[in-house]
C-alpha cells in the first residue's frame, strides 16, 4: 500500500504540476519547503549538520536561514523536474546558462569521450535536458534503483524522454562500468553525479576539512578510456540556473592507476567544495555524508 501511495504521488506530480502556471507552482513549492523546514524533521536536521561543515562561521540563526534557503532550493529542483518535459529548446536555453562548454564541444568534436562529473547541486536533470535538448548531445548516465520498482521505471522513462540513456546502478543486465567504458571509447558523453558514495567502496577524500568517500567511477573511467574528465558546478541565480564546466582534471604524471584515480577524485572534490562554499544553499545533501557521521550506521 505504501509503495502504491508513493508511486501515485509522483505520478500526480508529473500529471498535474506541469500544467500549473509557473508563479503558482513556485509559490506552492516554496510553501511546502517552508512547512518542511519549520517541522525540523530528519532531513532538515541532517541538511543543517552538513551545512555547518560548509559554513562553520555562521551562528545558529544564520545556519537556520541557510537551511531554509536550502530547502527552497531542494523543492525547486522537484518543481522543475516535474515540469521539464513541457519546456521547449528555447526555454531550456533560457533557464540553463552554461559557461566553459568549449572543452566539451572540442573533445566530442574530435571523437574523444567525455565524463561530466557533478555534485548534488542545483538541478542536474535540467542540466542534462539542456545538454541533450539544447545542445543535441545524447548521453549516458546511471540511476540509483528506487523503491517501489514502478517509481524507478517512471524515473527512467522520464529521463529517457529528455534524451538520456539511463543505466540502473544495480540489478541491470551486464556491467555498468563496462557499458560506460564502451560509450566513452566510441566518443560518447557520460554524465555522473559523483559526490555521494553509494557503494561503500568509494575513495577517501578530504572535504571541508573532514574525511568522506566519493565514487571512483568518474576518474577511473577517464583513466581507463582516455576520456576527458570535466567537473561541473551548478547553482541558482534568480529564475536562471547557472552551470560552470571546469577545466579538464588530468592524471598526475606519477603513481600507479589507483594513486592517479585517488588524486583525480580529490581534485574534483576540491573543485566541488569551492562551488558549494560559494552557493551552499544549492547543495542538496540531506543524507549522512562525512565518515564521522556514517560510523556505526552501515
Amino acid at each position: 500500500m505504501k509503495d502504491r501511495m508513493i508511486d501515485g504521488a509522483y505520478a500526480l506530480g508529473w500529471a498535474a504540476l506541469k500544467h500549473l502556471p509557473e508563479p503558482v507552482a513556485r509559490g506552492l513549492f516554496n510553501q511546502l519547503a517552508d512547512h518542511t523546514w519549520r517541522r525540523r524533521g530528519k532531513g532538515v536536521l541532517r541538511l543543517e549538520a552538513n551545512l555547518r561543515r560548509v559554513r562553520p562561521e555562521l551562528d545558529e540563526a544564520g545556519l537556520r536561514e541557510l537551511s531554509r534557503a536550502g530547502m527552497r532550493s531542494y523543492l525547486r529542483y522537484w518543481k522543475e523536474s516535474f515540469r521539464l518535459q513541457t519546456l521547449s529548446t528555447a526555454q531550456l536555453a533560457e533557464q540553463c546558462q552554461v559557461k566553459g562548454i568549449e572543452p566539451l564541444e572540442e573533445a566530442l568534436g574530435n571523437g574523444r569521450g567525455v565524463v561530466i562529473a557533478l555534485p548534488h547541486m542545483g538541478n542536474w536533470d535540467l542540466a542534462g535536458a539542456w545538454v541533450a535538448g539544447a545542445k543535441g548531445h545524447r548521453f549516458t548516465t546511471v540511476a540509483e534503483r528506487l523503491k517501489p520498482e514502478s517509481l524507478f521505471d517512471r524515473f527512467v522513462a522520464y529521463r529517457e524522454s529528455l534524451g538520456m540513456e539511463v543505466l540502473p546502478l544495480t540489478g541491470g543486465q551486464g556491467s555498468v562500468i563496462g557499458t560506460l567504458a564502451r560509450r566513452l571509447r566510441a566518443g560518447g558523453l557520460v554524465c555522473l553525479v559523483g559526490d555521494r558514495d553509494l557503494s561503500e567502496a568509494g575513495l577517501p577524500v578530504d572535504f571541508f576539512g573532514e574525511r568522506t568517500r566519493m565514487p571512483a567511477g568518474p576518474a577511473a573511467l577517464a583513466l581507463r578510456t582516455g576520456a576527458a574528465l570535466l567537473p561541473v558546478t551548478l547553482w541558482y541565480d534568480g529564475p536562471v540556473m547557472r552551470a560552470l564546466i571546469h577545466p579538464e582534471v588530468l592524471p598526475p604524471a606519477e603513481g600507479d592507476q589507483k594513486e592517479q584515480t585517488s588524486a583525480m577524485t580529490q581534485a574534483m572534490a576540491d573543485i566541488w567544495a569551492e562551488g558549494i562554499r560559494e552557493h551552499p544553499e544549492d547543495w542538496h545533501m540531506l543524507q549522512r555524508f562525512w565518515l564521522a557521521d556514517l560510523e556505526g550506521t552501515r
